[in-house]
């Protein structure tokens, strides 16, 4: 499968479909010195491109069209660096775009940033999000038109550093840290209702939960082959909500099926298994009458971990609604 995007490296991509064509929001990875480390210091991203395409996505000559820098480092006032994952929503005639960075302390938080267009160029707010911290936003505006903000990743995402409270950042567990012993749950994701202008969170900030359908509890701490990690992505099929994300140390993309955007989410299976590179990052969107898995390797790098290339591979559910990577019979 080749990469979508060969000209520069792109990672992290969230895909929606827009005015009838895909646009991509993917992570602009670039050469750096930086050593890699397991706080993520050498994904040194500074700007933002969105990629659209209204070819057959099984078409390895579809046209992908660049459409430049949208936001940059530079554009957003209380960003220092590090501008990580994003992602897009479209709601009330504007254009959404929503990013983690770090801020003056060195802290993660997420900003918005607004457009008239799908491809940008986009106004970033002055201030992130109230309440918001950690990275990887996901955006998901539900039929009646509400939207939500999922967000967190552990480790360098900083995650961790919220057991707390959702306004307490504990600096003690900074670093490649988290949970762990018999008996202890896992950390969840973060899931933000979002104003109807869709640039603050209209309530507080809660947890989401992933269950084990053996137990019926929240997955353990220990189980890395099935807790969360980072990578929250959101979408809806057959009236049910599948809440997907990465592993992160094992490397595997799963999902977990609620009845609610805010869950509680039943853990379903593994969508995607370890690809080239540490980091596995993707999105699910519905196109032409077919579901569609966006996602990144270190394919066009030869193993770089930090340089990672965009792919996409088609996806299909079975009669109970699961995921399953070949087309049933």
């Amino acid at each position: 499968m080749a990469p979508l995007i060969k000209h520069l490296y792109t990672a992290d991509p969230s895909a929606h479909v827009f005015n009838n064509k895909v646009y991509i929001y993917p992570s602009h990875d670039r050469e750096t010195d930086i050593q890699f480390n397991d706080n993520g210091d050498q994904y040194d991203m500074a700007d933002y491109h969105v990629f659209s395409t209204s070819g057959p996505l099984d078409d390895p000559n579809a046209e992908v069209v660049d459409h430049g820098v949208v936001l940059k480092t530079e554009d957003i006032p209380w960003v220092s660096k590090q501008l990580w994952a994003p992602d897009a929503a479209y709601k009330n005639g504007k254009y959404y775009l929503y990013f983690p960075a770090r801020d003056k302390e060195g802290i993660f938080r997420i900003g918005v940033a607004v457009g008239d267009k799908p491809e940008g160029p986009f106004t970033p707010d002055p201030e992130p999000i109230k309440g918001s911290y950690s990275i990887d936003p996901a955006t998901f505006v539900d039929d009646d038109g509400q939207a939500y903000l999922y967000f967190g990743g552990l480790w360098g995402g900083q995650l961790q550093c919220y057991q707390k409270g959702h306004d307490v950042f504990d600096a003690e567990w900074q670093g490649p840290k988290e949970p762990c012993g018999e008996g202890v749950p896992s950390l969840g994701a973060r899931l933000g209702k979002l104003t109807e202008d869709m640039r603050q969170f209209e309530e507080g900030v809660k947890d989401v939960v992933i269950l084990a359908p053996e137990t019926g509890k929240p997955i353990p701490a220990d189980d890395h082959d099935r807790r969360f990690f980072e990578a929250a992505w959101m979408h809806k099929y057959n009236g049910k909500y599948y809440f997907s994300y990465s592993t992160g140390d094992t490397h595997y993309l799963c999902y977990a099926i609620g009845d609610s955007p805010y869950g509680p989410f039943t853990y379903g299976g593994r969508i995607l298994e370890p690809v080239l590179g540490w980091t596995t990052h993707h999105s699910i969107c519905e196109y032409q009458g077919r579901w569609w898995l966006f996602h990144h390797d270190c394919e066009l790098s030869k193993g770089v971990d930090h340089l990672r290339s965009v792919k996409v591979k088609e996806i299909f559910y079975d009669k109970e609604g699961k995921i399953v990577t070949e087309k049933p019979e």
